[in-house]
């Protein structure tokens, strides 16, 4: 038997229960992977709570998009962006339906390989994160030379920006609270504290102007702020301030439909934590059966980082 976390109705985290079922056969294209590591991410949440729909045939609702294991079984023709994909396998797949499981099947078209280098828990949580960053620096086009602000710059997608940023030859500024601007600094950024007068402050570390921004907190402070220093508008990026659509910034969600850049960040992200000059924290590990505390945990928003379910 498999053993997966299903919601059982729409809601906070304490609807995910623990439940077990049979372990699945893969279809043509498909894969079955014994999971290592899920990554939690705050968007678990809001499928949780029924943000993406609350049909109560929807229920139980299996929850999670990403994760790392290795494949056990395959079905006719599944071949991945890399190449065929065969039993023994270590690979990483994002996106996938019910992450939360010991035990998932998935579409072999979402699965790459794991470099052997790359931790579990790394692997588990990486694509999701780094795919949206990879998004956000692309519609920011900050190029060598320029300045580019991220707001949530010690935040899971921030941390990534910043560090595929300065890996350009980017210039970068990053908000976060002082007990991360070391953090910050040990990846080449320059980091200025948020709240009241950020303008100013980001204006004294560059007199010249910024360029770009990227905001991944969805505050009114960061859009206000990126609006004021940022003088093509077009420039800045948001991944949370939807209620801000009439600002003049771009909003993205879902990958950008002409490059594929989410679903093709791997081929970047994934070397790039093997050789280590891509950091990812994981803050915290928590076994399946505490899908629904580590969930909690996210939705509290001060992880610092990721959070990981190892089945």
């Amino acid at each position: 038997m498999a053993t997966k976390v299903v919601a059982t109705a729409f809601g906070g985290p304490e609807v995910l229960s623990v439940v077990q079922a049979d372990v699945p056969e893969p279809g043509p294209g498909e894969v079955v992977i014994a999971v290592k590591a899920a990554g939690i991410n705050p968007f678990d949440h809001k499928v949780v709570a029924g943000a993406t729909g609350a049909a109560p045939e929807r229920l139980p609702l299996p929850v999670g998009l990403e994760v790392a294991g290795m494949v056990t079984a395959v079905g006719p023709d599944a071949t991945g962006p890399a190449g065929p994909v065969t039993v023994g396998d270590e690979v990483v797949a994002q996106p996938v339906t019910g992450g939360y499981a010991d035990t998932v099947v998935v579409p072999a078209g979402v699965v790459v390989p794991k470099p052997p280098a790359v931790d579990w828990p790394v692997a588990g949580s990486i694509l999701m994160v780094g795919g949206t960053a990879e998004h956000a620096l692309q519609v920011a086009d900050a190029k060598a030379g320029e300045t580019l602000l991220v707001h949530g710059a010690a935040g899971s997608v921030g941390q990534i920006a910043v560090q595929l940023a300065v890996r350009d030859g980017v210039r970068v500024i990053g908000t976060a609270g002082t007990s991360n601007h070391e953090l910050l600094r040990s990846y080449g950024a320059i980091p200025v504290t948020y709240g009241p007068g950020l303008a100013d402050r980001v204006r004294a570390i560059a007199p010249d102007g910024v360029d770009a921004a990227i905001d991944t907190v969805g505050t009114d402070e960061a859009v206000d702020t990126s609006l004021e220093l940022v003088t093509d508008h077009r420039r800045i990026v948001s991944i949370a301030a939807f209620g801000r659509a009439d600002s003049g910034i771009v909003l993205i969600s879902g990958d950008d439909p002409e490059t594929h850049v989410r679903a093709n960040a791997w081929r970047r992200l994934l070397p790039a934590a093997a050789d280590g000059s891509l950091k990812v924290v994981v803050t915290r590990t928590y076994p399946l059966v505490e899908a629904a505390e580590a969930l909690q945990f996210v939705r509290d928003g001060h992880a610092g980082g990721k959070v990981v379910l190892v089945p």
